[in-house]
């Protein structure tokens, strides 16, 4: 299998400095007061179509394209694709599930267009992530508290519905596939496997960046698992990064950050929200103060990439990018030879 030159580059990079990715799309497309009619284009389809922000691909580009440029400004060496929700799963619920090809492949170009513009500005290496979302169903759970046997999909499926969104971000010309916002370890296991099987069938490394979510202050995901046994579930498909995302602000995931740091032998990458929302649900952390919690992460050498998740801007990341500017990237711990179990807790056997 050819191996990937970007992970290659990416790596390069990280050893020298503390990289940023991208904050997030949702604040930025609702600056915009983009009405039903905005959101649909021209397209004909039977739903309501306001609030499918990855619609937007290919009925407002350029909004995209503006928001990934103003992040790339910013200072972001990795961007993601607006592609959360480009899924068949969540897109029925717009009737828009036919064009889940068409939205990755144009979400993929319009970010690598951006990136390619600016490396042709100043020579810094520039890298896209294709973000897979989590879906609106869980593997794990049921969702009928009368039957908890019952599953609203199944494993396959699943892993048939994240192909589809691989296969064609990677021909949109993404370098990697980020699987985020995991609140249910099973389901990032099907996007993983979707990810590797579309890899094998091209005869080329497709790297993994693996995101986990935190869903409440015991530092466990939506089914169950701390971020050690997640660690351990997913180790075996050697992500490119792992790290967290979402859910809370910077200082109540910085315990699982300080977990995870010590155990991954990888970069890790963290993208928490711009604080806790409001009564209104709006994020009123000051850029200032993300990148505060930034820089103490960094002096304490905890991260290798960081950038923002819900309520981040812009503004937000070239505060991080400040912050982190001249310190130590975090060193990666060499693995562990021991057996890494998991069930919801980590068990390691020693040698």
């Amino acid at each position: 299998m050819i191996q990937s030159e970007a992970a290659a580059r990416l790596r390069a990079e990280a050893a020298k400095r503390i990289l940023l990715t991208d904050g997030a799309f949702g604040t930025m497309i609702q600056a915009y007061r983009l009405t039903e009619a905005g959101y649909r284009g021209s397209l004909d389809l039977g739903h309501d179509q306001k609030g499918n922000n990855d619609l937007l691909a290919i009925t407002q580009p350029h909004v995209v394209a503006e928001i990934t440029e103003a992040y790339l400004e910013a200072g972001s060496d990795i961007v993601s694709t607006n592609t959360f929700n480009a899924n068949a799963i969540s897109q029925a619920d717009y009737g828009a599930e036919h064009l889940v090809r068409d939205i990755n492949v144009a979400s993929a170009q319009i970010a690598r267009n951006a990136a390619r513009a600016a490396v042709a500005v100043d020579g810094r290496p520039r890298f896209v992530a294709g973000a897979l979302g989590p879906t609106n169903k869980t593997l794990s759970l049921s969702p009928d508290v009368n039957d908890p046997g019952f599953r609203a999909i199944g494993f396959d499926e699943l892993k048939d519905v994240y192909r589809e969104q691989v296969d064609a971000l990677v021909d949109g010309g993404v370098d990697f596939i980020l699987i985020e916002t995991i609140f249910d370890t099973l389901n990032a296991k099907a996007g993983i496997m979707a990810t590797l099987e579309a890899g094998i069938a091209r005869g080329r490394e497709i790297p993994l960046m693996i995101s986990f979510t935190v869903t409440d202050m015991s530092g466990r995901n939506l089914s169950g698992h701390s971020i050690e046994s997640f660690w351990a579930s997913v180790r075996h498909a050697k992500p490119l990064t792992i790290g967290l995302n979402c859910s809370f602000g910077a200082p109540q995931l910085r315990p699982s950050v300080a977990a995870l740091s010590p155990i991954a032998d990888t970069l890790l990458m963290v993208y928490p929200n711009a604080g806790l929302p409001n009564d209104l649900g709006q994020y009123d952390e000051a850029p200032e103060t993300t990148g505060g919690f930034m820089g103490d992460w960094a002096r304490e050498g905890l991260i290798n990439i960081v950038g923002g998740c819900c309520g981040t801007t812009p503004a937000h990341i070239k505060a991080m990018a400040q912050a982190v500017a001249g310190k130590v990237p975090r060193t990666i711990p060499a693995a562990a030879r021991q057996t890494f179990l998991a069930g919801l807790d980590p068990m390691r056997i020693a040698a």
